[in-house]
């Protein structure tokens, strides 16, 4: 589990990093412009990923002490802060999200081993340990970094990303018995049966999970059938804790 937190922790970390590249020079205009998300802005997306980080540091500090740091923000909260933030310039954006994504490494880093199976709540409800946050940051600063429009695409995904994402998105789908025969990462050398009924889908894992996601078209892989309507994505893991 040491390392396993040891990897995920500087997964984040270069993620970030990534991200902190794409968004260094951005100008007040371009914060501006549409994401391709509906309605938002990349001030909107920045915002969210800084008000996500700032909730992830909640729940570690709910994991840490075991009580909560203080009234934890709800949905309309979230989207009241994220509406009175998206039009800030984008020297004031960059710099909130900034400080967000080093607080959440700092107080990652910081959170004693024997605190990292405490289970959280997300904000849906579903219950998780605390590491698994890192995972859930990973996967929040890979796929916003794609939604903001700046070169950074799916198929930049590191590998290892690709292959978590697939393995816990296939199995979400599995359980609530989508209507798919079997899936094919072809570079990945990775195949998952889900049922007898649907279609067999195949492609490049990236545009595997970019499918899934919502980041990519059906039409971007190859089916031998209608491939179905997705749920929303991210699901909860299966089995997942409680």
């Amino acid at each position: 589990m040491e390392t396993e937190y040891a990897g995920l922790l500087e997964a984040v970390r270069a993620s970030a990093e990534r991200l902190g590249a794409s968004v260094g020079t951005l100008t007040d205009r371009e914060a501006r412009e549409p994401s391709p998300l509906p309605g938002w802005s990349r001030g909107h997306v920045l915002t969210h990923l800084a008000r996500s980080a700032d909730a992830y540091r909640w729940m570690l500090a709910v994991a840490r002490t075991g009580t909560p740091p203080g009234p934890r923000a709800d949905s309309a909260e979230l989207e009241r802060r994220l509406r009175e933030g998206a039009g800030r310039g984008a020297g004031a954006l960059v710099t909130d999200l900034r400080g967000s994504l080093d607080g959440l490494l700092a107080d990652a880093a910081a959170l004693p081993a024997e605190r990292r199976a405490v289970l959280v709540a997300a904000l849906a409800g579903w219950r998780h340990p605390a590491w698994y946050l890192l995972w859930r940051a990973w996967r929040e600063l890979e796929v916003h970094h794609v939604d903001l429009n700046l070169g950074y695409s799916a198929r930049s995904w590191p590998e290892a990303f690709v292959r978590r994402a697939l393995e816990e998105s296939v199995a979400a789908l599995a359980a609530r018995r989508v209507a798919v025969a079997r899936i094919e990462a072809e570079d990945l050398g990775r195949t998952w049966t889900l049922g007898e009924q649907g279609p067999v889908v195949r492609g490049p894992g990236h545009a595997l999970l970019a499918w899934f996601a919502g980041r990519g078209p059906a039409a971007d892989l190859c089916s031998d059938g209608p491939p179905p309507v997705l749920p929303p994505w991210p699901l909860p893991p299966v089995p997942g804790w409680g």
